[in-house]
């Protein structure tokens, strides 16, 4: 039976407001040709898929896929078993195998930590959201996503290892180095021993009445696990089970010191974007931003025919809900290009829709305040058409405080909040708070954009250098400064309209007074920040 705790799945479809939610894991998220068909299919009846923010797919649909869609998909490759599908969170860069920098190819680790999964039926009790990483020290990194365990590559003495990072930190913080290196022969012993503690605690602490508990998100998380064992406990196990296991001698950072925008210089980076060389001689990937990870069935079978045609057949989702092509010979780049741009796709760092995150907002859950995918995909339009970006800039929508969407800091956070229309709190990024500072209080939707990009132009306009951050920047003034200095941009920009006035002749207020007049009309409870 679906409920309204369910993590969504493909053999447990979740409810939601608009219907029912089918999630497909993609470990690696690496897509073949017949995944591609298989998907591609299921979009073409039930409307687009979309790229999730751990590199898998959703599909959104009236009623839950039926026993033959189901097959067809275990047929095709994309979906395990019905007891342990819940379990193949498996996340790596999606330039494994084929990013310069990298120590390691993670790829067959990810492939034998899914048959491991598939094998072990036992561990169908652990919680839907328990999640594994392993990052082979690409620079195209997901060390900083949020995981249950992570497996970093690291060298010491020529030799490579996978350093140890478990999620010790509260929800949606990346998970921290423990200071032990496993041999990577060790690391599926290492991950087999960590599970079996997990689901040990998992029964002792799960309601006997729930006998389908992998359904429940009342199940213990992983973090849970650690806290209440502890660590230092949970590691004298481990050492127990692993043979090549070793403790570093040098102090180990602080497990609980977290760079919140860790993950926002991943992104900001954008090496998931754009065309890039690969560690292969003449060959390259090619990013292709998508909005809000959102893929039509045509796109999809035209891409899958670009990475046949241009490729090696294969699509790698990202965590940040975009893709790439990856091994495309360097003559053929300009005509995967133009093939991108004929299926309205673009590949530009740069693009708005490259860092663009919202949740579901109020069309799928009955906690948001705002329609956020909307918005977005609105303000996407627009900054295209009004702003030159040089470099990706990060906005998260988010239809209430949970931040589902997006766990670390972006450049800037939206925050829905319920009144007469639908508004936003503004959060302007600080390396020192999760949201950011409040900047805005209750904006409009229209007040938003003009605001947003008012911000970029005064960026670009007054930074100290190109290399000079988003968050950088306004981290060099306190929130009145940053009023003042919108205020005082001569920057052209459209003002909200203004009831008072005709639709003719009047002359445009100056900048500093149309900010006034905004700051006074989007406070609808009469708080404007702090």
């Amino acid at each position: 039976m679906l409920t309204e705790t369910a993590c969504p799945g493909l053999f447990y479809a979740t409810p939601s407001q608009d219907g029912v939610l089918s999630r497909i894991r993609i470990p690696g998220g690496i897509l073949a040709a017949r995944h591609c068909e298989a998907i591609a299919s299921l979009a073409s009846r039930y409307g687009a898929v979309q790229i999730t923010n751990r590199a898998n797919l959703q599909i959104r649909s009236a009623e839950a896929l039926s026993r033959d869609t189901l097959a067809h998909l275990q047929e095709a490759g994309l979906a395990a078993a019905q007891e342990t599908d819940h379990l193949r969170n498996i996340m790596a860069s999606p330039t494994a195998g084929i990013d310069a920098q990298a120590l390691i190819d993670t790829r067959p680790w990810v492939a034998q930590w899914d048959r491991y999964l598939s094998f072990h039926p036992e561990l169908a009790g652990l919680s839907a959201k328990f999640s594994v990483c392993f990052d082979g020290g690409e620079a195209v990194s997901v060390r900083d996503r949020p995981n249950d365990i992570s497996l970093v590559a690291v060298k010491r003495d020529e030799a490579v290892y996978f350093r140890l990072h478990l999620s010790l930190g509260d929800r949606g913080e990346p998970p921290q180095d423990v200071g032990i290196l496993l041999e990577p022969e060790e690391s599926l012993s290492a991950l087999a021993t960590l599970s079996a503690l997990y689901l040990d605690y998992t029964v002792r602490q799960a309601p006997q009445r729930d006998p389908d508990l992998h359904r429940r998100s009342l199940k213990p998380r992983f973090r849970e696990f650690l806290r209440n064992w502890g660590i230092t406990a949970v590691l004298q196990a481990l050492e127990k089970q692993v043979v090549n296991y070793s403790s570093p001698s040098a102090p180990r950072p602080n497990p609980f010191r977290v760079d919140r925008f860790g993950e926002l210089d991943s992104l900001r980076s954008a090496k998931h974007l754009g065309t890039h060389s690969q560690q292969q001689p003449g060959l390259f990937y090619r990013g292709i931003a998508l909005p809000l990870g959102r893929l039509e069935a045509d796109q999809l079978q035209g891409l899958s025919v670009l990475a046949a045609q241009y490729g090696d057949g294969t699509l790698r989702l990202t965590p940040w809900q975009n893709l790439l092509i990856p091994n495309i010979p360097e003559s053929q780049i300009g005509a995967v290009q133009e093939s991108l741009e004929a299926l309205g796709l673009s590949g530009a760092a740069t693009h708005p829709w490259g860092a663009i995150v919202a949740c579901v907002g109020s069309r799928g859950c009955k906690f948001s305040a705002t329609d956020t995918q909307s918005h977005a995909l609105a303000l996407a339009e627009y900054l295209e058409r009004r702003v030159k970006l040089d470099r990706s800039f990060n906005v998260h929508f988010s239809g209430c405080e949970k931040s589902c969407a997006q766990h670390h800091a972006a450049d800037v956070t939206l925050v829905g909040v319920a009144g007469a229309i639908e508004a936003y709190v503004l959060y302007v990024g600080s390396r020192n708070l999760t949201l950011g500072r409040e900047l805005y209080r209750e904006c409009s939707l229209e007040q938003l954009f003009h605001l947003i990009e008012r911000m970029l132009r005064l960026y670009q306009d007054r930074r100290v250098d190109a290399t000079e951050t988003f968050v950088e920047f306004v981290d060099r003034y306190s929130i009145n400064q940053l009023k003042q200095l919108l205020g005082d941009s001569q920057q052209p920009w459209g003002s909200p309209p203004n009831p008072r006035q005709g639709t003719g002749a009047s002359p445009t207020p100056p900048p500093h007074e149309r900010l006034d007049e905004l700051e006074r009309s989007r406070c609808i409870g009469g708080r404007i920040g702090r």
